[in-house]
């Protein structure tokens, strides 16, 4: 495990003492912070996240260290504090610009958009990141390697910058005077998360709102006009496959409709919701309505019990995954994340009500519970104890159970017979 999986892993316990803590203000306080169907969806495209990371590290720290070896015009050194401060400084200030463009340029809001796709806005939000922004995302910060900053310093400090922002996503703190005026705050991060008009694509910075004052992009929250979460063009589902794939999706269906070549690569490079003039006279949309509910289709308290207890499993082995993934080799390790993947997936697909998932999820918690049993082996463990073989066969064989009680709980009675 590298330094960045071993920290994530150390600081996963406080993340989630710190919702709880934030549950507990809110209840005493009286607000409705959080629902249990957009905190496992949130939490588990997180998860999603930290499961790509291992894999794109060759491609976002890789590119970083080659750049710094053979493009870089200083050799700084990595044991001086100036260093330390100044890559910091720097860092915060590619994620700037990497932040605003990601809400301006649609091929980056395609990965961006993840994050402000809950219509709440608590800690779990924090949480909640894009599967794919590795796949552009590290061109922002080549200018640090250029400058010579290395790598054992850039990967710690973008830590410093991520783990800073975890605090800032909630409704139980207020305005903070100054240090609104200097550092990103829950205040003005909850105006950046906000659909309202006045508080669109504004306040992106990540350690500093200075950022945002200094390139005109700062606005105060008003508490005349309450921010209102979500994206103009709300998900609506709890499959995180999809959301991590929607604004890719709706890109390409209208960059294949559009009928000019120009119209065709715009669609990607133009700010988000901007469409061709031909696809949106053939293809409209309807215009943006100020949400007044949620997105929360109803579940019944047996199948939330079940998904929250399959949930706390599937973290769980996402611990693991993440400590073996400096030892394990590749086929194992994307084994294992297409399980956990499929996992969430099927959670959400329960937690909409879909009755393919039902039988889907049978399946999943049967195999969970038969192969290791019958093998005795399990991802990156060729030689599963007894015990735990028979721990896990006894838990996910009670899961297809409690799974199956589920069911029959949320089937609605028959209708009374007519009398005549």
């Amino acid at each position: 495990m590298n330094t960045q999986e071993l920290i994530i892993t150390w600081a996963t316990p406080v993340f989630f003492l710190l919702i709880g803590i934030e549950l507990l203000v809110a209840r005493l306080r009286g607000r409705d912070a959080y629902a249990s169907n957009d905190a496992i969806n949130s939490i588990g495209l997180g998860v999603i996240s930290q499961l790509v990371a291992v894999f794109s590290k060759l491609l976002t720290i890789g590119i970083y260290a080659w750049c710094a070896e053979h493009l870089a015009l200083l050799r700084l050194p990595a044991d001086n504090l100036l260093v330390w401060a100044g890559a910091l400084l720097g860092y915060d200030f590619c994620y700037y610009w990497l932040h605003r463009k990601g809400h301006e340029t649609n091929l980056l809001w395609a990965a961006h958009v993840v994050h402000h796709q809950s219509e709440r806005y608590n800690l779990s939000t924090a949480l909640r990141q894009t599967g794919s922004g590795a796949l552009l995302g590290w061109i922002f910060y080549l200018p640090l390697a250029i400058l010579g900053v290395p790598v054992e310093v850039f990967v710690v400090v973008a830590l410093i910058d991520l783990l800073y922002q975890f605090w800032v996503h909630t409704e139980q703190v207020g305005r903070l005077g100054w240090f609104d005026r200097v550092f990103c705050s829950p205040s003005n991060h909850r105006a950046h998360h906000a659909v309202n008009e006045r508080y669109l694509d504004r306040n992106y910075g990540g350690i500093l709102i200075v950022w945002d004052r200094l390139f005109g992009s700062f606005v105060e929250e008003d508490a005349a006009d309450p921010p209102v979460y979500g994206t103009r063009s709300p998900l609506r589902s709890w499959n995180p496959l999809w959301a991590n794939a929607e604004v890719y999706w709706h890109a390409a269906v209208d960059a294949w409709h559009a009928r000019r070549w120009r119209d065709k690569l715009l669609v990607w490079l133009k700010p988000p919701g901007w469409r061709p003039a031909d696809v949106a006279a053939r293809f409209p949309k309807p215009e943006f309505v100020m949400p007044s509910e949620r997105f929360d289709p109803p579940l019944p308290r047996p199948l939330k019990l079940y998904v929250l207890a399959q949930f706390a499993l599937l973290l769980g082995m996402t611990t693991q995954f993440l400590g073996m993934a400096g030892s394990a080799n590749l086929p194992t390790l994307l084994a294992y994340a297409v399980y956990l993947v499929a996992g969430l997936w099927l959670l959400g697909g329960l937690m909409e009500g879909r009755r393919w998932a039902w039988w889907l999820e049978v399946l999943r918690v049967l195999a969970t519970a038969l192969v290791p049993f019958t093998t005795g082996r399990w991802f990156g463990l060729a030689h599963l104890d007894s015990r735990i073989a028979l721990a896990l066969a006894a838990v996910f064989g009670l899961s297809a159970l409690a799974l199956a009680r589920a069911r029959a709980g949320s089937i609605p009675p028959p209708e009374p017979a007519m009398q005549r």
